[in-house]
């Protein structure tokens, strides 16, 4: 798998040189994010010496002598992430898969659940547990989240529980593709709204089964940007607005509507400016505003006019979800129709599809 054109490949330490190796070896790819972040004239931005912090933090514990680390050369605040670097993430992540029992990726909360997401996809045939955290508070705080996320997260890699890509962060492990940012502070800053999480600490953890995982992607080709917009809509949107906002013709296009996928249906001229969109040969997806929903375009009325254009509905997908699939079909070259096909279609458990 490639990473022309991406950001420069990671370098590569061992913490802790072991002496005995346990059962089980984890590797972790920093990324960056606040957790590894210290003050600048500039505000936060990524340096702390992660590396003899994990050090000191594992000395002396059942995972000592047991990990190793790669870092992004350029770690970056996940504001900044693209499709280049889940492309980056995926080839590092690969060529440390012989290394290690379990994957740890330490990332910034911002677009977290959307690398979540993206890493499912790609992923469904790596067969070993990728689990992603971060930090709303630097290590260097008092106080801060990031001892508890980073043994969590270990812990869950570890426990031979789960496959899959998960998200953890505030005592509670999520399937990385239903997983959403819910809070800027909290330190329970992420949820699955549509479905349970996995499991959630405690003195035994409590686990929950897991979901189907999906029919899988195999020899998936990688990341790569995509022209894909998400529009919102609001009462009193005109068509003259969006028609704007789809010109130029995107590659693709995530409506973000009411409810179960309702817009204004009589506003002169909306439907129209979907209708053609979807007839240029733009797949439309369309998504909810609301935490948790299940699109079931033409439910209503006023979602028949994007039931009748060709959309597609994202069913109980998160927006991140919506977003990170959107991508990787147009990655995989996919015609317009295969596109919106797949989109349907449960590959890596981000989707409950409807009971025949």
């Amino acid at each position: 798998m490639t990473t022309t054109g991406q950001r420069p490949p990671a370098r590569t330490a061992t913490l802790l040189a072991p002496a005995e190796r346990h059962t089980m070896r984890v590797h972790i790819l920093y990324t960056g994010g606040t957790l590894g972040m210290v003050s600048t004239e500039h505000g936060l931005a990524p340096g702390a010496d992660l590396e003899s912090w994990l050090d000191r933090l594992l000395t002396d514990t059942d995972l000592a002598d047991t990990i190793t680390m790669t870092s992004f050369d350029h770690l970056i605040d996940s504001s900044n992430a693209t499709p280049d670097d889940w492309a980056l993430m995926v080839s590092q992540l690969w060529a440390a898969r012989d290394r290690a029992d379990a994957f740890i990726v330490l990332h910034g909360t911002d677009t977290m659940a959307y690398a979540a997401s993206a890493l499912s996809f790609a992923l469904t045939g790596f067969g070993k547990p990728v689990v992603l955290t971060g930090a709303q508070y630097p290590l260097g705080v008092v106080g801060s989240d990031a001892a508890p996320n980073v043994t969590g997260a270990l812990r869950a890699a570890v426990s031979g529980r789960f496959e899959g890509v998960a998200l953890f962060f505030g005592h509670k492990l999520l399937s990385g593709n239903r997983a959403t940012k819910t809070s800027s502070w909290a330190f329970q800053g992420f949820d699955s709204p549509s479905v349970p999480e996995l499991a959630r600490t405690g003195a035994p953890w409590q686990w929950i089964p897991q979901l189907p995982a999906g029919s899988g992607w195999d020899d998936p080709q990688p990341y790569a940007r995509h022209d894909v917009p998400v529009v919102d809509l609001a009462p009193g949107i005109t068509a003259a607005r969006l028609a704007a906002a789809l010109d130029p013709a995107p590659e693709a296009v995530i409506l973000r509507a009411f409810g179960v996928g309702n817009m204004p249906s009589e506003e002169p001229g909306l439907a129209q400016v979907l209708d053609a969109t979807v007839a240029s040969g733009v797949p439309l997806v369309v998504t909810s505003q609301c935490y948790q929903a299940d699109v079931l375009l033409g439910h209503y009325d006023a979602g028949y006019a994007l039931l009748q254009a060709g959309a597609v509905g994202s069913g109980d997908m998160t927006l991140e979800a919506t977003y990170a699939k959107l991508i990787f079909l147009l990655s995989q070259q996919l015609a317009p129709a295969e596109v919106s096909r797949f989109m349907s279609t449960n590959i890596a458990g981000e989707l409950t599809e409807p009971q025949a």
